[in-house]
């Protein structure tokens, strides 16, 4: 209305040299204007404003809103219909513009969309992906995605207003009430289905609250559906797939461990057994000594039987993600004196030699973990040496690190070996011993963010080698 008095003001004063034809094209301007700014209607409201103008200030008679000749009214006339077909066509070329930009803007978001469903999610976060970008796209108030469980569709996730216990009703196969399914629009408050199904087999059903009404976004809508029931049916599979995985290396895992126990624990039953017969039915005609190395035998054959159930307790603990670090700071030569002392009853006629413990610094440990990793060392270095050799532990600072060595006098490790070594259930070609005392001790010092290796021994044998961190006050000194 503005622009149409405006333009009307600025031309009367030059009515006389202006046409009545070139007065109608000045006054298509507000209407093109109207259209633009108000759609159709407004344009409508310009077209008349314009005629009015138009007829009372640049149409003889002047200022009276009669028309005198036919050339007149036809000139009003043709104004009308032009402005109007004027108005409408920059009214649809305009709500064209608007859809495309808005359509635009959707393919943008459901193509960045598309890209975050095909990726790892979890599927609890993927559908939360899918409602809550359904819900923000599609400008609807409430979306909610179900699947079927057990014969019943069950909400899984929901964005904005939830379903109503009678609208979840309304939605059961067998409540006889009618849903509309598909993307074809709807009211703001009506509830719509659209089914995601993928390879012929459904995955799912999204519920809306009304539905797309342009065109484009119900195509848009068709393509989003199809996106997220292949990222649903992917997660699914991705979790079936790791479920199964899961189950083989359990299985794998009490396969592994039957065989440990039945080979560890067939050696020492067996000579106790042996040894408590021989003492229980022939007890009367033995001498001291053999009495006495029997009673030794089953001592160390129980320590031996304890140390694999610790083994084997301490292996559940960590399956079960329960292992926890009590740390504190302890002398090396602790350590080491207390490993020794355990596997002393085991040594026979073997040495354990222990060098540079006394002026290390004190490290910040658990002092039961890092126990057993060094009694889990001495018992394999124990088992794969000959009778009368020698076993050193030794220990040394560097930086600000302890490195702890157990090396032996046997056979070592083949270097094709070298690499499973430490790995649940590895069998040795001397002794056929299962590597869990291994695997539990690497486990252990890696618990404490340090590492276990293994190294050849210049002189033979092998040699196992772990870093302890130093206490932070002794480490200074």
């Amino acid at each position: 209305m503005v622009s149409v008095l405006a333009l009307g003001a600025a031309m009367l004063p030059l009515r006389s040299h202006l046409s009545v034809s070139t007065t109608a094209l000045v006054l298509v301007i507000p209407v093109v204007v109207g259209a633009v700014i108000g759609g159709f209607a407004a344009g409508v409201a310009s077209v008349a404003a314009g005629f009015l103008v138009y007829d009372y200030a640049f149409v003889p008679p002047y200022k009276t809103l009669s028309v005198g000749t036919t050339q007149n009214w036809t000139a009003l006339v043709v104004y009308v219909v032009v402005m109007l077909l004027v108005a409408r066509i920059v009214d649809v070329l305009d709500t064209t513009r608007i859809e495309a930009r808005r359509g635009h803007e959707v393919m943008r978001r459901v193509s960045e969309v598309s890209e975050l469903l095909v990726g790892n999610q979890p599927v609890d976060d993927l559908l939360m992906t899918i409602v809550m970008t359904a819900m923000t796209v599609f400008n609807v108030p409430g979306v909610s995605l179900l699947e079927l469980e057990e014969g019943r569709l069950v909400v899984v996730a929901s964005a904005g207003e939830p379903l109503s216990s009678a609208e979840l009703h309304r939605l059961d196969p067998h409540s006889g009430f009618a849903i509309p399914v598909g993307t074809t629009s709807g009211s703001p408050s009506e509830l719509r289905t659209v089914a995601l199904s993928s390879s012929g087999r459904p995955v799912g059903i999204l519920a809306m609250r009304g539905g797309p009404v342009r065109e484009t976004e119900r195509a848009v809508l068709n393509t989003f559906a199809n996106d997220a029931a292949l990222a649903l049916e992917r997660a699914q599979l991705r979790e079936q797939a790791l479920r199964s995985q899961l189950l083989e290396e359990s299985d794998r895992f009490r396969r592994g461990l039957l065989g440990a126990i039945s080979h560890d624990l067939r050696t020492p039953l067996a000579t106790i057994k042996v040894a408590s017969s021989t003492l229980s039915e022939r007890g009367q005609s033995l001498s001291a000594d053999d009495t006495r190395e029997l009673h030794h035998l089953i001592e160390i054959e129980s320590d031996r039987l304890t140390r694999l159930v610790t083994n084997l307790l301490d292996m559940t603990r960590i399956e079960a993600g329960v292992l926890n670090l009590a740390r504190i700071p302890i002398s090396v030569s602790e350590l080491v004196g207390e490993a020794v002392s355990v596997m002393i009853p085991s040594m026979g006629e073997q040495r354990i030699e222990v060098i540079g413990s006394e002026s290390l610094p004190e490290v910040e440990v658990d002092r039961v973990l890092i126990g057993q990793v060094l009694v889990n060392l001495l018992d394999n270095a124990l088992r794969h040496s000959p009778t009368n050799s020698l076993i050193s532990v030794k220990s040394e600072r560097r930086d600000d690190r302890v490195l702890v060595s157990v090396t032996d006098q046997g056979p070592g490790v083949p270097r094709g070996d070298r690499e499973t070594i430490f790995d649940r259930f590895t069998q040795f070609n001397t002794g056929g011993r299962a590597g869990l005392g291994l695997t539990i001790a690497k486990t252990f010092v890696e618990a404490h963010g340090e590492h276990l290796w293994y190294e050849d021994n210049p002189e033979g044998g092998a040699r196992f080698v772990f870093s302890l961190p130093a206490h932070v006050n002794a480490a200074n000194r």
